[in-house]
């Protein structure tokens, strides 16, 4: 008994076998422990003693919030049922409103919006702190909506039927109670949810994995089930597909890990199981093709890995979907996943031209597709806002570190886009220039970084630099217009650098799948390359150098800190992983296993991050910048446990540390504007101090 519960508590603190095996802090992972909030409050008021009473906070804070809530932002559109719709936030509207207006009224000048939910009055009249985390309407009439509230902005929700004609929650509609959850509309009385049903519903990484059939009026208790996973995936759910010519596709899929989906379609005689690539994602429909990217190659197909294609849904009722190619991109471009949409008539897509952003519009005649680009600016960032499937009206977004944000209405069967509203400059861009610049990395590879900076020469010693970068998950990083760091950073003096490194998704699925699992040192290495080629352009020097990420980007920072401290004078840790032996026991941790590998069940992978996982790499003797670890006690994704553990460790070692946790805000920098502009400016002093006073 003696040595099982040895093993047990070794298990519980980090395996047998690790780096280290203790681990005195693994009570820092409950994030509304009362000790763990004592502790958080304490470190909260060190940190700010030193950062807000800088004699440069007020100044960051206040002109942070400025941009955050001024009036003359231009507000993004999101069409539903052919009107456009925005949710606001400014100084009157702390939590925001949901507002309408037409899509010739969005045109004017001057905007007559017409509010239909104020978040704020809700919030008061229910003693709540409602977060907005969107709205899904049902797609054929587009008219009732289920609103995802949530409490702080954690990721988990309540949602509520609300109906967009009368501006009011529907009388007896359906209302689905706080937990992480999905829902597809099956008809305009049906829903198909995936939710915390009760025990045995959840996967182990926290997610529902049991679709239930809910009717109008049926308490969640009547529910059917339909469609399962197992505890084992990351979780699954069902989507609704619906194009213009009234055709209809119900699917259901298993996320067996974050990156492999099986599908399934609903036919007439059941739900069949499509035999088609496991990395896939599904944008909707269009004359009866469902759209989707795959990331791998379609076995038996010329189709490769990267490609947008599309089947015929009503054939693949028979499981077999035949693909039809619409677009395939070369070695240095790539389908951005996160802008692809449908109109009535196209396919919409950002095509990543050497992370420079094209939109194409795909049509289908006969059995092909053909593609136009529109219009946009070149040497730009290019984003798809929002469209329409009943019409070929398209909002689209054009932006680059120097160009602010312009509102581009398209008619996407013509092929044109016109300019519509271009947001004011928050910062003063004169005397700066943009510039694409690569490094090489320790293998020979070839990593591309854009350096914002005054123009000419370089001071003595470079310009206080702030290096970003992602680098996980597919994600691409582009050159777009980003107003804080430009008027809290730029403005004074200093430089900014966006590296795009492997494990991103710039150059398509090859650049991502090169940094996973065993193999992420790459991507570490790839930042710490273009680290040292700014030193050797002269851009900088490592007095002047600091670095920035949030989130995965959070460990990359953890991860630079401990492996490359000499080479940086600032690390800025924000919502971070940090803990890679606990990751699958904090939080979401455990869906990420197809990103960064099984530590439990791979003894591989075990070994790497046991040599490489930033809290464990902690000793007494490493001498290390001073970083600043920011976290929020509702991230229900990462956790708050990592950034707490980490500094606390720190504390135990003497090593310097500043820590501050927002009480609110999820999986992010703040639940409001406010919060928002704090969390920039307590982080923009801290680069100050760091970059440019210490290293004077």
């Amino acid at each position: 008994m003696a040595m099982m519960a040895a093993l047990a508590l070794a298990a519980a603190a980090g395996g047998i076998g690790g780096a280290r095996v203790d681990d005195p802090y693994i009570w820092l992972e409950d994030p509304y422990a009362p000790k763990a909030l004592a502790w958080v409050e304490a470190e909260n008021a060190r940190t700010l003693a030193i950062l807000e009473k800088d004699p440069g906070y007020q100044s960051l804070f206040d002109d942070a919030l400025n941009i955050a809530e001024a009036t003359d932002r231009v507000p993004a559109p999101s069409l539903v049922g052919g009107q456009v719709t925005n949710f606001w936030q400014d100084a009157g509207h702390v939590r925001g409103i949901w507002r309408t207006t037409s899509v010739a009224g969005y045109a004017q000048p001057v905007i007559a919006w017409q509010t239909v939910l104020d978040l704020d009055a809700l919030s008061t009249a229910e003693k709540a702190n409602w977060v907005w985390k969107g709205a899904q309407c049902e797609p054929i009439k587009e008219q009732r909506c289920l609103l995802s509230l949530s409490d702080g902005g954690e990721d988990a929700t309540t949602q509520r039927e609300f109906d967009l004609t009368t501006g009011q929650f529907v009388p007896e509609g359906f209302v689905l109670p706080k937990s992480k959850q999905g829902n597809a509309w099956e008809d305009a009385d049906t829903l198909l949810v995936t939710r915390d049903w009760g025990p045995g519903t959840m996967t182990k990484s926290g997610y529902p994995f049991v679709v239930k059939r809910l009717k109008r009026g049926q308490p969640l208790t009547a529910a059917v089930e339909v469609f399962r996973g197992t505890e084992d995936d990351v979780g699954a759910g069902a989507r609704v597909l619906v194009d213009a010519t009234g055709n209809k596709a119900v699917l259901f899929g298993r996320d067996v890990d974050f990156f492999n989906n099986e599908q399934s379609i609903l036919t007439p005689r059941g739900i069949v199981r499509l035999d088609m690539p496991k990395k896939v994602h599904i944008f909707g429909m269009l004359d009866g093709q469902i759209v989707l990217l795959t990331n791998e190659d379609w076995a038996g197909t010329p189709i490769k890995a990267g490609s947008l294609v599309s089947f015929d849904a009503k054939a693949a009722m028979g499981g077999k979907p035949v693909p039809t190619l619409i677009f395939a991109p070369n070695a240095r471009q790539s389908v951005d996943s996160d802008s692809v949409d449908l109109t009535k008539s196209r396919v919409l897509a950002t095509i990543n031209d050497n992370v420079r952003g094209r939109i194409m519009a795909f049509g289908r005649s006969g059995t092909g597709w053909t593609g136009t680009r529109l219009p946009l600016p070149d040497n730009a960032a290019t984003y798809l806002v929002s469209t329409d499937r009943t019409s070929d009206v398209a909002y689209l977004n054009a932006t680059s570190f120097l160009l602010p944000s312009t509102i581009f209405q398209a008619d996407a069967a013509a092929g044109t886009a016109t300019s519509l509203k271009v947001s004011p400059a928050r910062f003063d861009a004169s005397g700066l220039v943009s510039e694409q610049f690569e490094a090489i990395s320790k293998d020979g590879t070839r990593v591309p970084y854009f350096i914002v900076h005054r123009a000419g020469p370089a001071p003595k010693g470079g310009w206080p630099t702030i290096l970003d970068a992602y680098g996980g998950f597919e994600v691409s990083n582009t050159p777009s217009y980003r107003g804080i760091t430009g008027k809290l950073w730029l403005e004074r003096g200093g430089a900014y650098v966006l590296a795009n490194i492997r494990g991103g998704g710039e150059f398509g699925p090859a650049w991502h799948e090169a940094a996973l699992n065993i193999n992420r040192q790459r991507a570490y290495d790839d930042f710490a390359a273009v680290g040292e080629d700014l030193v050797k352009r002269g851009f900088t020097s490592k007095p002047r150098l600091g670095i920035t990420g949030g989130s995965n980007g959070g460990l990359l920072m953890g991860v630079e800190l401990t492996q490359r401290p000499d080479l940086w004078s600032a690390v800025n840790i924000n919502v971070p992983l940090l803990d890679m032996i606990r990751i699958s026991k904090i939080a979401a941790g455990a869906s990420w296993q197809g990103e960064y590998g099984d530590v439990a069940a791979d003894p591989a992978v075990r070994a790497f991050w046991d040599k490489v996982s930033p809290y464990q790499q902690l000793n007494a003797t490493s001498k290390l910048p001073m970083p600043y670890i920011f976290t929020t006690t509702k991230d229900d994704r990462v956790g708050p446990g990592h950034a707490r553990k980490f500094a606390a460790r720190m504390k135990e070692l003497g090593l310097p540390y500043l820590y501050y946790e927002n009480t609110e805000g999820g999986h992010g920098s703040g639940a409001n504007l406010k919060q928002t502009a704090r969390t920039n400016a307590l982080q923009m002093v801290y680069f100050k101090r760091q970059l440019m006073e210490s290293a004077q």
